[in-house]
């Protein structure tokens, strides 16, 4: 029997502030352990939490780029479990008023068709520590006690694994535009409890649900949920029942095993929070925030796409991360060529950044530089080839790509008489390949076309030397 997954998905996002949410400690990932703590974020007894405002002001930048409502009023609460890393035994957060709902994020299918998810909810909440577990003990580092998070909750509007990376991926750039988090899901910074159940069909009631917990990565969100989807429906199939539960997703094995017993909100008892006030926005701090908003990738793909003529496929990765497409501006701005220096960017600069592990600004080649080797290979004077040189070396070097090319005189040859003695002789070098291209075997012209590059030690111009070839051998 076949069945239809019903998937939701939480996200937890750790938010990018200096400080953390209730206290002055360092928000900084990456310190020894247990260093970048307070009594505050340690819950000793009587200390007092004090809100930081970027929390709430990174809150309310999310919510508008996620189509959210955002609320006047909203109130913390104690959320309360036992853990070894909540000191306090209890986690503030928001239940029954949070300050964003009503959102939505619109993602595209594989069909190319797109699909609205709904936003729930978006709530504040401080994080719990880190156990990080070894031989035989568990230790328990806090740094990351009280760090700002925002939890992101969709409706159940996702039916396939695809549809959730597709989802997950979308909510990353645009929290990357509106610079609320760096989103990195190595560091935790990003992390996603999956929801799922299936039915028999699109209109039975939905099933039982099972909570994927604290997943770190698209590729594993979508595993799981497939592996979880088989599960559920082979226990189904097999005339059992699926439990109301919260398992764990073992990235080495590919399989989710069962942790607890899923809770429900009672079992947190949620109350107001009486140490801290409501939040209270007041009409002003919205719409500044508005105003402040950037263009997000919806709005810039259609635009890179009008404006510069760009296909679906290139402005789509082009505005999949920010500086992809601030690189891709800049450049533009410096030599009007839109389709060559994407083309540049998709191909040898993300060569480059995926073997130097770095971003598109720390890659070693500014985007005025590589829109000059754009325009060199426009005005003819290197070839595509010389121009990879000419890109590794500015690339290392930090040099202006004209210098380079004049420095060692890798200016293309565009000289006719002296291209056509060129052509002449590879032509005479080989007789049998010459006969057979007069003869029609036209997949010749790219052996001829190497061995002429040779000859002329990669400087000859092609667009010059196609017709030589073809005026000699017809």
């Amino acid at each position: 029997m076949s069945y239809e997954p019903v998937i939701g998905l939480e996200v937890h996002v750790q938010m990018s502030t200096d400080s953390k949410i209730f206290c002055t400690c360092s928000n900084k990932f990456g310190a020894e352990p247990n260093t970048n703590v307070c009594p505050v974020c340690l819950g000793m007894p009587g200390v007092l939490p004090v809100l930081n405002e970027k929390v709430v002001e990174y809150t309310v930048k999310a919510g508008l780029a996620l189509n959210c409502q955002i609320r006047s009023k909203s109130v913390f609460a104690r959320k309360n479990y036992f853990y070894p890393d909540l000191p306090k035994a209890y986690q503030i957060s928001q239940y029954e008023l949070p300050i964003c709902e009503h959102g939505y994020i619109d993602i595209e299918l594989e069909d190319g068709t797109q699909k609205r998810i709904g936003i729930t909810r978006i709530h504040i909440e401080e994080d719990a520590g880190k156990l990080n577990h070894e031989a035989g003990c568990s230790l328990v580092d806090l740094n990351r006690t009280g760090t700002p998070l925002m939890e992101i909750v969709s409706e159940p509007d996702l039916r396939s694994a695809e549809e959730a990376k597709a989802y997950l991926m979308k909510l990353k750039t645009i929290l990357e535009y509106v610079e609320v988090s760096d989103c990195n899901m190595e560091e935790g910074s990003m992390r996603c409890d999956a929801n799922v159940s299936i039915r028999p069909d699109s209109n039975a009631p939905f099933g039982t649900r099972a909570e994927i917990k604290n997943v770190n990565s698209f590729r594993n969100v979508e595993r799981a949920i497939k592996y979880e989807q088989k599960r559920q429906e082979k226990v189904l199939n097999e005339g059992g029942k699926i439990v109301q539960e919260t398992r764990l997703f073992n990235a080495d094995t590919g399989i989710t095993a069962s942790m607890r017993g899923k809770e429900d909100a009672h079992d947190y008892r949620y109350f107001p929070d009486p140490d801290l006030v409501p939040i209270v926005l007041e009409d002003k701090f919205i719409d500044d925030l508005k105003a402040w908003m950037p263009e997000l990738p919806d709005a810039k793909l259609a635009r890179f796409m009008s404006e510069y003529g760009l296909s679906g496929m290139d402005a789509d990765f082009l505005v999949s991360a920010k500086a992809y497409g601030q690189y891709f501006e800049q450049a533009v701005k410096a030599h009007n060529n839109p389709k060559a220096v994407c083309n540049w960017i998709m191909g040898e600069l993300m060569r480059r950044l995926n073997d130097k592990q770095c971003t598109i600004f720390e890659a070693g080649i500014s985007p005025e530089n590589l829109a000059e080797i754009v325009k060199l290979i426009d005005e003819g004077k290197i070839s595509g080839n010389i121009a990879k040189q000419v890109f590794d070396e500015t690339a290392e070097t930090g040099k202006k790509p004209a210098d380079i090319v004049a420095e060692k005189g890798l200016v293309q040859n565009s000289n006719e008489d002296e291209l056509e003695a060129i052509v002449k002789q590879v032509l005479d070098a080989n007789p049998a390949e010459t006969e057979r291209f007069k003869g029609g075997e036209v997949k010749l012209q790219g052996f001829f076309m190497g061995q002429i590059m040779k000859a002329s030690k990669g400087k000859a111009n092609p667009a010059v030397v196609a017709p030589l070839l073809k005026k000699l051998t017809s």
